[in-house]
């Protein structure tokens, strides 16, 4: 879908990171924005950056893990702008720790945001594209999606999710003959605070276990010397544009995702990290 002046898009997660940078390259195509996050205060920062673009956004507070404040996000877009031509679930959060040691308020914390997010950004937007004859849905996943790294557990069955589901609703899409694209997002490190997103966590900030500790220390320093956000914006901006389902923003992460695969086929037990 080529991205054009005048063209509606939402974006949530959109006060930090790669939702602020793609919102300022949507601007910059002359498109309208409205910037969705759950930090009222943040977002209203973030769109003060924004400078001369600030104009074509407007910003709304919403909880992605909330069915109906999704839903109103979705009616607050369309009432306002009629037709909105791309939806981006990206809105995401972290959290470290093992297995054993995750509580039951962090997985519902990580999966209603990653996972459900997404789920609540498709049934609230998707009908209505698909109604108006056409638009694009990015459905930002992770490289975690492919590979499953040790103390991230809630964050990795999130974005397998996030990847079944987009792969499951582009080929409904598709089967319905359905004027509507689909990129799933496959990031790996990033120079974003998704370290430290439990900021935002219900409840505040817990203390990390040893392995959350040094989960969330090896977490900060691969985002810290990552790829800038404004660099994967223009990659997923790209990718709309070429109608690509798959987004590997770091092609160094393909032989571990081939490696992942190759077991499979085969049988093999998963390669164990030993670096955490």
């Amino acid at each position: 879908m080529k991205l054009r002046s005048g063209m509606a898009a939402v974006v949530t997660g959109a006060a930090s990171g790669i939702g602020l940078a793609l919102t300022r390259a949507l601007c910059g195509r002359g498109m309208n924005v409205l910037m969705a996050d759950i930090n009222g205060d943040a977002l209203g920062k973030a769109r003060t950056t924004l400078g001369e673009l600030a104009p074509l956004t407007h910003t709304r507070v919403c909880d992605v893990s909330s069915e109906s404040s999704v839903a109103a996000l979705a009616d607050a877009a369309f009432d306002r702008y009629r037709t909105v031509d791309l939806i981006v679930n990206n809105a995401g959060v972290s959290s470290t720790g093992s297995v054993l040691e995750t509580t039951v308020a962090d997985w519902e914390w990580v999966l209603g945001v990653d996972l459900y997010g997404v789920i609540h950004g498709i049934r609230s937007f998707v009908p209505r594209m698909v109604s108006q004859g056409g638009g694009y849905v990015v459905n930002t996943a992770s490289v975690a999606g492919l590979v499953s790294t040790p103390g991230m557990a809630p964050y990795n069955v999130a974005k397998h999710g996030v990847v079944t589901l987009s792969e499951t609703l582009y080929q409904e899409l598709r089967l319905a003959d359905a004027n509507v694209g689909v990129t799933v997002a496959c990031p790996a490190w990033v120079s974003t605070r998704i370290a430290d997103s439990d900021r935002n966590r219900p409840g505040g900030p817990r203390e990390d276990s040893v392995m959350g500790a040094r989960v969330r220390a090896a977490v900060r320093d691969a985002t810290e010397h990552g790829r800038t956000p404004e660099s994967v914006a223009d990659q997923i901006a790209a990718a709309v544009e070429a109608d690509q389902f798959y987004l590997l923003t770091h092609p160094g992460m393909a032989p571990f995702i081939e490696r992942r695969h190759r077991e499979i086929e085969a049988g093999d037990n998963p390669t164990v990290d030993t670096q955490i």
